[in-house]
């Protein structure tokens, strides 16, 4: 039996504009959206880490650069940090990429699709399995739901798409997948009409990918709205080899819109025992 290889490179697809958040998005990326104190990406990073990744691939925009600053080492600030005695602070600073972790930036030169992202990626990740994380879809758990999947890609060694069930109402917003008993896929559909869609069974922002993926997105071309569609790509992969279901265990927060990043924010201030009770005071004020 071929051994697995060890999941070592995270992909951050993070080119997108967030146009939802504008004007907050202008200048921002959305990626850098604090949710309290912590921005989205950093939560994705520290999933990511969790799970074993050492190398992450930024797929980037021209709107991006603060990204890279957030996980760069700024020498004015941890001087003044230290020389003011704040040392908790200073270690958080320090401990927003942990040592040993290798930070790469790609730029994606048009918007093409989720699918041209990864694609991207190629150069960086070689011939590997890897992650693919959305930071829009922000996870809570004690367990990460990357690690998560990385062990369940250590019993069976293939592709793994976390899903959850959504209302049937709402398959049109996102890739929506038919499995078979093994939660092994038989098929999986882009933004399926409800009367079309296969399940409710939805893709939600975390994939492990074995390198096969690539030349299936190379060959695929474009498909919906112009884009090279990664769902488009899975769809070739699993008619080569396995690609599994994962229903993962945690909370699930669509951050890509207002509401779901309100209540992430919320749910996220309850857990600081500092903000839960002025939180709870002012939350039953409005009652």
């Amino acid at each position: 039996m071929t051994p697995i290889k060890p999941v070592r490179t995270a992909v951050f697809p993070v080119a997108g504009r967030g146009t939802r958040f504008l004007p907050a998005t202008k200048a921002m990326p959305k990626e850098m959206l604090p949710i309290v104190d912590k921005p989205l990406i950093q939560h994705a990073v520290e999933e990511a880490v969790a799970a074993g990744a050492t190398r992450l691939v930024f797929i980037t925009g021209s709107t991006k650069r603060a990204i890279e600053d957030h996980f760069d080492r700024d020498p004015e600030l941890e001087r003044a940090l230290e020389a003011s005695g704040k040392q908790e602070l200073l270690a958080l600073v320090h401990d927003i990429l942990p040592a040993g972790v290798s930070c790469v930036y790609i730029r994606q030169g048009e918007p093409l699709g989720l699918g041209h992202a990864v694609l991207c990626a190629r150069p960086a990740v070689g011939d590997e399995p890897f992650f693919v994380h959305l930071p829009d879809d922000l996870i809570h758990a004690p367990i990460g739901c990357l690690a998560q999947m990385q062990q369940h890609h250590e019993q069976h060694g293939a592709s793994v798409l976390a899903v959850e069930d959504v209302p049937r109402e709402k398959t049109s917003s996102y890739g929506i997948v038919d499995v078979d008993g093994e939660q092994r896929l038989r098929k999986i559909v882009e933004k399926p009409a409800p009367e079309k869609a296969p399940s409710t069974l939805a893709v939600v922002g975390r994939y492990l990918l074995t390198p096969a993926i690539f030349d299936h997105l190379e060959r695929i071309g474009r498909g919906a709205g112009g884009e090279i569609q990664l769902t488009d790509g899975i769809a070739a992969l699993l008619a080569k080899e396995p690609v599994y279901a994962f229903r993962f265990a945690g909370q699930r927060y669509d951050c890509g819109s207002k509401l779901g990043y309100i209540e992430a924010i919320i749910d996220f201030a309850m857990e600081d025992p500092a903000l839960r009770g002025p939180l709870q005071a002012h939350l039953a004020s409005q009652d």
